[in-house]
C-alpha cells in the first residue's frame, strides 16, 4: 500500500464550494447545505484503501458525537473509478450502509473538488470553522494499519474540542498518511 502524506492546505483557507452526488440519497448536495453550525469536517476517503478501512470505525464514532454538537461531517471519494472500479458510486453506497456512515458520501467524478482542496491521500481530513475557514488539517491520530497504536481520533478530536470551546487549536498538525488519490 502506498504511503502518501497530506499536502497541508494553508490554515485560514476558505472551504472550496462544491455540488456533488450523494451516493446514499441520490441527490446532488452542496457544501452550503451540508456545513455545520459550528464547524465542518471534510473527509477525502474511498472504499478500498486499507488506511480508510482502518479508521472507518473512529470516523463514524466521532461523527455521531460531534454532529450533535454542531460539527457536520462530509465524506468525498475522488478516485478514478475506471481504473479502480471498487470505488464506483454504487459500491460507495454499499460501503456507507455497511459502515453506518452518519454523513453523506459524495462522489467527485471530475476530481475537481479534490484538486480544489489540494487533497493527496485517503484519508485526508479538513476541519473548517463556522465561517468555513480552515482551522485544522492532517491526521486523525497516530494509528495506522498494523502499527499497533490504538485508534483514538485524538488529533481531530482535540481540534474539534478547541473549536467548540473557542480556543486556538494548539495541537501540532501532522499530515495524514494513506493511499494516494487515484488520479485520472
Amino acid at each position: 500500500m502506498a504511503r502518501t502524506p497530506s499536502n497541508m492546505l494553508p490554515l485560514g483557507t476558505k472551504a472550496p464550494d462544491f455540488s456533488l452526488l450523494d451516493t446514499l440519497s441520490g441527490s446532488v448536495l452542496e457544501l452550503d447545505q451540508l456545513k455545520g453550525e459550528k464547524g465542518t469536517v471534510v473527509l477525502f476517503i474511498c472504499n478500498h484503501c486499507p488506511f480508510v478501512i482502518h479508521v472507518n470505525p473512529m470516523l463514524v464514532t466521532l461523527a455521531n458525537i460531534y454532529q450533535e454538537k454542531g460539527i457536520n461531517f462530509i465524506a468525498i471519494s475522488s478516485n478514478d473509478v475506471e481504473n479502480y472500479p471498487q470505488d464506483a458510486p454504487e459500491l460507495m453506497t454499499k460501503v456507507a450502509k455497511k459502515e453506518n456512515y452518519p454523513f453523506p458520501y459524495l462522489y467527485d467524478e471530475t476530481q475537481e473538488v479534490a484538486k480544489a482542496y489540494d487533497a493527496a491521500c485517503t484519508p485526508d481530513l479538513y476541519l473548517f470553522d463556522q465561517d468555513l475557514a480552515l482551522v485544522y488539517r492532517g491526521q486523525l491520530d497516530d494509528s495506522r494499519p498494523q502499527n499497533g497504536i490504538p485508534l483514538t481520533g485524538q488529533d481531530l478530536k482535540a481540534a474539534m474540542d478547541a473549536l467548540l470551546s473557542g480556543v486556538a487549536i494548539t495541537t501540532v498538525q501532522k499530515p495524514s498518511l494513506g493511499c494516494n488519490i487515484k488520479w485520472k
